[in-house]
């Protein structure tokens, strides 16, 4: 046993009051009972966390998905678990999950956090705690005005790891950014053996097209998406290292999801897309590093739900609506060629906000591959979102049919088209904050129970 000082008891009580408060008065309120926590307490994690194998979970896309499918995978092998599944990120949203799950009668016992960090968050965090395992998922660019390029975001995220030398690294061995980081942290690979194109050419707008060694272009044996794949460097001889968990070949490929072989056994996974094999892939390496048994993971991928906003599927007066969340070129471009694998007719809605955990800077958008909507069968092209008439111009220049656009300024507009629609499927592509308020305004009208 051991004895909580008194600073860390009031941080703890007032913080889980005014979380239960802000659940009834705001339906929310996932980040402010952190920031009342760290300022009774900035010491507080290292109390919240003394009991927990942490798995902290960060890179630019599949955060959200990828913590997700670990912690149902641990959850479904009756560990005990808890996770800040809102996707709070920052560090007083970590704050907020560890004091809501934390309990003065069980504080001795260990259980598994398994946590979604922001990247320029994750040194922060291990100021005071040294994770389990640190798992970064992929670096694009992302929120240019914030992050700068994907270099400063590696070194964001390398600041926090350098502080754990003792954590285990779960690492994306097809991101080149990734590989020979010379840190004495025990480190497992995870990558693709196949490719789901047969591409070897880098697209122009692809990230970390240059050698990190030599700044010579790679090659690739094959890319998967953007700048992720088999890579190599003829200059330097630079290269992809050894993977310890492969995808080894995709047998199958859905609107619902995908068949795949993980180090010679089949998976389902029932998410669909490249991207999602990928969060699965990690999401399988993570646990296996944990010492989950194969056949847990196995029954726990194919039964996975897609959590809020990640190709969520909702009914809207009959109407299947799949809202997908967008936020950089690169995974756009596999948002739009999962939707891409719908051979049916569709509608289409695109959701266009500058707030700030967007990113004020939306010219990214014309690095994004609209063109291949053109050749898509899409009936109503709904668009919405603060900055709509930035993207009704890049859907037109895309070569999307004018006459097919519907302009909703709000989303009651949106919603009173959605039920419009002669055919029944929907997809949205939204970003984060779009996204958010889309979702707030639909349990507002009864249309999603569960808000968080």
């Amino acid at each position: 046993m051991w004895k909580i000082n008194i600073k860390s008891f009031f941080s703890i009580v007032i913080s889980k009051i005014i979380i239960k408060l802000s659940k009834i008065l705001f339906k929310g309120g996932s980040n402010f009972p952190g920031k009342v926590a760290l300022k009774l307490d900035k010491n507080i994690l290292k109390v919240l966390c003394r009991n927990y194998k942490v798995i902290l979970i960060t890179g630019t896309n599949g955060k959200t998905t990828t913590t997700s499918m670990v912690y149902n995978i641990l959850k479904d092998a009756d560990a005990r678990v808890i996770t800040n599944s809102t996707g709070a990120n920052m560090i007083t949203g970590i704050v907020a999950c560890f004091v809501k799950n934390y309990s003065f009668k069980r504080c001795c016992e260990t259980s598994y956090a398994v946590i979604e960090c922001d990247e320029a968050n994750v040194p922060l965090f291990t100021d005071y705690v040294t994770p389990q395992v640190i798992t970064v998922t992929n670096l694009f660019r992302d929120q240019l005005d914030r992050y700068g390029e994907v270099y400063t975001t590696l070194n964001k995220i390398l600041q926090g790891i350098k502080k754990t030398p003792l954590t285990n690294l779960v690492l994306n061995g097809d991101e080149s950014l990734l590989g020979d980081l010379n840190l004495p942290n025990r480190t497992i690979y995870y990558g693709f053996n196949c490719s789901p194109t047969e591409n070897k050419k880098v697209e122009i707008n692809a990230d970390a097209k240059f050698c990190k060694k030599c700044k010579n272009p790679y090659k690739y044996n094959f890319l998967t998406y953007s700048h992720l794949g088999d890579y190599y460097c003829e200059n330097c001889g630079y290269k992809r290292p050894d993977l310890d968990y492969t995808l080894d070949e995709i047998k199958l490929q859905t609107p619902e999801g995908s068949l795949i072989m993980i180090n010679g056994k089949e998976y389902y996974i029932n998410q669909p897309g490249v991207y999602n094999m990928y969060n699965a892939l990690c999401a399988y390496s993570i646990t296996r590093v944990c010492g989950i048994p194969t056949s847990h993971i196995y029954n726990s991928l194919k039964n996975q739900q897609s959590t809020f906003g990640r190709q969520e599927s909702i009914d809207i007066d009959g109407k299947k609506v799949k809202i997908i969340l967008v936020k950089n070129p690169a995974g756009y471009d596999q948002a739009i060629n999962t939707i891409s694998l719908d051979n049916r007719t569709f509608n289409l809605a695109v959701l266009l906000n500058d707030n700030y955990a967007d990113g004020r800077d939306v010219s990214w958008i014309w690095d994004v591959n609209f063109e291949k909507l053109s050749h898509l069968d899409i009936d109503k092209i709904m668009i919405s979102g603060i900055r709509l008439y930035d993207m009704a111009v890049r859907l037109k220049i895309a070569g999307l049919p004018e006459k097919n656009f519907v302009i909703c300024k709000t989303y009651e507009k949106l919603v009173d088209e959605i039920k419009n629609c002669k055919l029944d499927t929907v997809y949205i592509l939204a970003t984060y904050t779009a996204m958010i308020n889309f979702r707030k305004f639909l349990n507002l009208k009864g249309y999603i129970k569960k808000l968080w």
